[in-house]
């Protein structure tokens, strides 16, 4: 059976008020809202496609902010929208991973 999407990509926003790190103090809804624009300019979004989501918490904010693409379920940590530029264009369009931005499943 083929997925409803090729890839889907969720953003982890985790907002903590404790202190501790989380992706949403890192800008992870705004460069979520990024990805997503931008996967659509492109021409990427939609069925069999790709699919850009937020996320409660992904259980990895002190390696973040974070992103889980599957069907691959490989995680990444990002810093700016080049990182996400870098992602779309290398692991989404290309399918190559982005080494320099992995983290351990």
């Amino acid at each position: 059976m083929m997925s409803y999407y090729q890839q889907h990509v969720f953003f982890c926003t985790n907002q903590r008020n404790d202190g501790r790190r989380c992706c949403e103090k890192a800008g992870a809804s705004e460069l979520r809202a990024y990805a997503k624009a931008r996967i659509k300019s492109l021409g990427l979004s939609g069925k069999g496609k790709v699919r850009v989501n937020t996320a409660g918490c992904l259980d990895r904010c002190g390696q973040g902010p974070v992103i889980v693409v599957y069907p691959n379920e490989t995680w990444y940590s990002y810093e700016n929208q080049a990182d996400i530029d870098e992602i779309i264009e290398r692991h989404l369009i290309k399918n190559e991973i982005v080494s320099r931005l992995l983290i351990d499943k």
